[in-house]
C-alpha cells in the first residue's frame, strides 16, 4: 500500500511538473511572437521586454531568441545611452555564448563558425579586448567550424587581427607564419568564390538560353552579386596588405631558410612556388628547386603548370604548351580547371601571342561562365590590337566596340568586377568611332568584317 502511495505521488508530481512545463512553454511562445512582430516593424524597444522573458526562461525554445535578439542589442548599442550602451556591448558578447550553447545548428547544419566569427567581430568593433584576444576567437571559429565561416569581412578581419599583431612586433608572429596565415585565409576565399559561382552559373546558363528566371532565381542573382562583390573587395583588401610584405627580397631568403625542412610538405612547396610566382619573383633559381620538388613530390596540375612557366621563361614554347596541357589534364575540378586556364591564357598575353590567350580564355569560360575576368581578357586583347585591325582609321577604331562590349559583359556576370569592368567599357567606348565620325562616314548600321586574328565583326551603331 505504501509503495503504491508513493507511486501515486511521483506520478501525480510528475504530471503537476508537465502541465507547469507545458503551460511556460505556451507563455514562451505567446512572448516570442510577440517580441518577433515587434523586431520584424523595427519596434524595437517594445520587443526588449517579451524577448528577454523568453531568453531567460525558455533558451532553447526558438533560434530567433537570438537572431532577432541580435538586432535588439545592437539597436541599444547604437540608440542607448552611455551605460545601456556599455552594458548592451557585454551583453551582445553574452547572447553569442548562449546562440552557441542552444543553437550550435541551424536545419543539420552547424553554425558555430559563423557565430563565433560574430563575437569576435563585434570585441573588434567595440573595442572590447586587445589584438590577441581577438585573433584568438576569430581562430576559434576557424578550428572549430571553418564550413560556416564565410562572411567575407570576418575573414577579411581573421587575417588583419593577426597581420596587426606581426607589424606591431608580437613575437608570436613571424613572417612565415604571417604567410601561410595568409595562404590559407586566401584559399578559403577562393572555395567561397568557387561555392558561389557554381550557383550563379546555373543561373547565366538558363539566361544564355533565353530562358526566363523566376521571381526567386532573381532574387538569388540578386544575392549573389552582392556576396561576390563583398568577396571581391575584401579578397583585394586581403592581397593589398600582404602585397606590402610578401616582396622578393622577403620570400626568398625566407623559403631558401625553410626548404630543407619542408621539402617533403607538398601544400607547403605548393604555397611557395604559387606565391614567388604572383609577386613574379620566378626568375630565381629558388623557384627552380620548389617546382621541381613539388613535380617530383604530388605531380598534380599546379606543379604542372609551373614547369610549363620555366619552360616558357627558357623560351621553349612548345615545351611549356605540353606543361599547360597536362596541367589542364590533371586538374579533375572544373572551376580549378579554369582558373588554371585563365593563368595560361594570361601568359600568352604577356608574350604576345593573342589568338592563343583568346583561345585559352574561351576555354575558361567553357568551364566557369561567370568567370569575368576571362571575358575582361579578352577585351583587352582586342583593344590591344586596334592599330593591327581594320583598312582605314574607322575601322581601326570599331574594334573597341568588339572591346567595350565584352568589358561590359565581364561586369554582367561578376559584380564584383562591375567597377573596373564600367570603367574599362566606358574607356574603349570613348576611343571608337563618335556618332559625327558615324554620320561623316554615312554608314550606319554597316557591319564591319574584322581579317585579323579577332576574325570577327562588328555593326556599326544607328544615330
Amino acid at each position: 500500500m505504501k509503495k503504491l502511495s508513493l507511486k501515486l505521488t511521483l506520478l501525480i508530481g510528475l504530471f503537476v511538473s508537465t502541465a507547469i512545463s507545458a503551460q511556460d512553454v505556451n507563455v514562451c511562445m505567446q512572448e516570442l511572437s510577440i517580441f518577433a512582430e515587434n523586431v520584424k516593424v523595427k519596434n524595437y524597444e517594445n520587443a526588449m521586454e517579451p524577448w528577454m522573458k523568453v531568453r531567460e526562461n525558455c533558451p532553447d525554445i526558438n533560434v530567433a531568441i537570438y537572431t532577432y535578439g541580435e538586432r535588439i542589442i545592437k539597436h541599444n548599442i547604437e540608440n542607448g545611452t552611455p551605460e545601456v550602451v556599455e552594458a548592451s556591448k557585454k551583453d551582445l558578447i553574452k547572447l553569442y555564448d548562449e546562440w552557441v550553447q542552444y543553437f550550435p545548428k541551424n536545419k543539420n547544419k552547424s553554425t558555430v563558425g559563423d557565430v563565433i566569427s560574430k563575437k569576435a567581430q563585434a570585441m573588434l568593433d567595440f573595442e572590447m579586448a586587445d589584438l590577441k584576444e581577438i585573433y584568438t576567437t576569430f581562430d576559434e571559429a576557424y578550428v572549430k567550424d571553418a564550413e560556416s565561416f564565410t562572411n567575407p569581412k570576418h575573414l577579411y578581419n581573421y587575417f588583419k587581427t593577426f597581420y596587426d599583431r606581426y607589424k606591431a612586433g608580437d613575437t608570436e608572429v613571424s613572417m612565415e607564419a604571417l604567410f601561410n596565415k595568409y595562404e590559407e585565409i586566401s584559399e578559403k576565399f577562393e572555395l567561397e568564390t568557387t561555392e558561389l559561382a557554381k550557383k550563379l552559373d546555373v543561373i547565366l546558363k538558363k539566361e544564355d538560353e533565353g530562358k526566363a528566371l523566376t521571381s526567386r532565381e532573381q532574387r538569388s542573382k540578386r544575392v549573389y552579386d552582392v556576396n561576390s562583390n563583398a568577396i571581391g573587395t575584401f579578397l583585394s583588401n586581403l592581397d593589398a596588405i600582404i602585397a606590402k610584405e610578401a616582396t622578393c627580397e622577403n620570400l626568398i631568403p625566407l623559403y631558401q631558410r625553410n626548404f630543407e625542412e619542408n621539402k617533403g610538405d607538398a601544400i607547403w612547396l605548393k604555397r611557395a612556388a604559387s606565391r614567388m610566382d604572383s609577386k613574379e619573383c620566378s626568375d630565381d633559381p629558388l623557384f627552380v628547386t620548389l617546382v621541381e620538388a613539388l613535380h617530383t613530390l604530388d605531380p598534380s596540375a599546379d606543379s604542372a603548370y609551373y614547369l610549363g612557366l620555366l619552360k616558357d621563361k627558357s623560351g621553349d614554347e612548345d615545351e611549356a604548351l605540353k606543361y599547360y596541357e597536362e596541367s589542364i589534364a590533371l586538374e579533375q575540378d572544373n572551376y580549378k580547371k579554369a582558373k588554371i586556364l585563365l593563368k595560361i591564357a594570361n601568359k600568352f598575353r604577356e608574350a604576345g601571342r593573342r589568338s592563343s590567350a583568346r583561345n585559352y580564355a574561351n576555354k575558361a569560360l567553357s568551364y566557369q561562365p561567370s568567370l569575368g575576368r576571362a571575358y575582361l581578357l579578352i577585351a583587352n586583347l582586342y583593344a590591344d590590337s586596334a592599330n593591327d585591325c581594320g583598312d582605314t582609321q574607322f575601322n581601326k577604331r570599331a574594334v573597341y566596340w568588339l572591346a567595350a562590349d565584352l568589358a561590359r559583359k565581364a561586369g554582367s556576370v561578376d559584380n564584383s568586377l562591375s567597377s573596373i569592368a564600367k570603367k574599362t567599357a566606358e574607356s574603349y567606348s570613348g576611343r571608337a568611332p563618335s556618332k559625327t565620325d558615324i554620320f561623316t562616314e554615312g554608314n550606319e548600321g554597316a557591319v564591319i568584317k574584322f581579317d585579323c586574328w579577332i576574325n570577327r565583326s562588328v555593326t556599326v551603331p544607328k544615330l
